[in-house]
């Protein structure tokens, strides 16, 4: 069941890694709905994922002459969803009007195919102006997460969780003090003070280093930190965006920029996101309630849950219903 989020609804939400969409169309669902994706000569298509002849998911078709196949009757859809072709017809009779695909719009931008369901006013909220140009990027994901979107990303903007969910990794039970920040809304951002924390080993290379945090929240399930290693210049920009699959279910993808080991190979960095986003997978999944609370009466707050506190409050005044209390 489609779930009509006044706030999600217009927005738009990535479904895949570019590099995943090639020659087939692939499968997605956003917002409960089911969608079919693929990609022509003239770029990239959504669809609501049903030949309208016999309900058949059009995502089992194929893609032909730049046109999505029925793999049931052949029925072909051109990218604006007029049928163009069904074989069973006789030659020279016309295609009912009625013999439509209901589009969405879709486009690609830093390494991600994005969907809107509704009627988007903005471009994607990470988009080539967020993502730097000289900056190496890897594009992680996609993590599905049992979970609701809102969970997601205060799981991710959770500091405090860092010493003892991924101990020995990004933060050590020893040293678990988070010093006193503020955060502040910036052109519609909200954008923490540099938080200091011991890291064993911050990106999976094995070094032990002071990190100094700076998070940010774009948009209600659109997040990310920059980390600068203390006393040099290397840091990594780390965005989370996640799509609302439906309220029980969620799709993560990362991207990650680096000015640094500029030579590494990525998967270095891909295996050691994997390995953490399974670490929080444990935790995310079995939080109680389910449905983030926005009323901040219902839990126990503390100073370092800065970022959290603001991000609830964020989701209370832009009205998101999807995946709260």
């Amino acid at each position: 069941m489609q779930v009509k989020d006044p706030v999600l609804f217009h927005q738009w939400h990535p479904v895949l890694l570019s590099k995943e969409l090639v020659d087939l169309p692939k499968a997605a669902e956003v917002l409960g709905e089911k969608i079919v994706i693929f990609r022509t000569s003239q770029g990239v298509h959504a669809f609501k994922d049903l030949c309208i002849h016999r309900g058949v998911p059009l995502s089992l078709g194929k893609v032909m002459n730049d046109t999505i196949v029925c793999p049931y009757h052949g029925w072909t859809y051109s990218t604006c969803g007029t049928c163009t072709k069904i074989p069973a017809m006789p030659k020279g009779k016309a295609i009912p009007r009625k013999a439509k695909a209901i589009t969405y719009h879709c486009v690609e931008e830093a390494g991600l195919v994005w969907v809107s369901l509704g009627q988007p006013e903005h471009p994607p909220a990470i988009g080539e102006e967020n993502v730097g140009n000289e900056l190496v990027r890897v594009e992680m994901g996609p993590y599905e997460i049992n979970a609701a979107g809102p969970r997601v990303v205060e799981n991710f903007l959770d500091v405090s969780h860092l010493m003892f969910v991924h101990e020995g990794l990004l933060g050590d039970s020893q040293f678990p003090e988070i010093g006193d920040y503020e955060v502040h809304e910036q052109d519609g951002v909200l954008v923490s003070d540099e938080i200091d924390i011991y890291q064993p080993d911050p990106d999976g290379r094995g070094h032990g280093v002071h990190a100094k945090y700076t998070y940010k929240v774009f948009h209600p399930l659109c997040a990310g930190f920059t980390k600068r290693i203390d006393h040099s210049e290397e840091f990594f920009d780390l965005y989370l965006i996640v799509s609302p699959v439906n309220e029980e279910k969620s799709k993560a993808f990362m991207i990650m920029e680096r000015n640094y080991a500029l030579e590494e190979d990525e998967k270095v960095f891909v295996d050691f996101q994997d390995l953490l986003i399974e670490q929080d997978k444990i935790i995310v999944e079995n939080q109680k309630p389910e449905l983030l609370p926005l009323d901040l009466q219902a839990e126990l707050h503390l100073k370092s849950d800065r970022v959290s506190i603001a991000y609830r409050k964020m989701l209370k005044e832009v009205g998101l219903s999807f995946g709260t209390a």
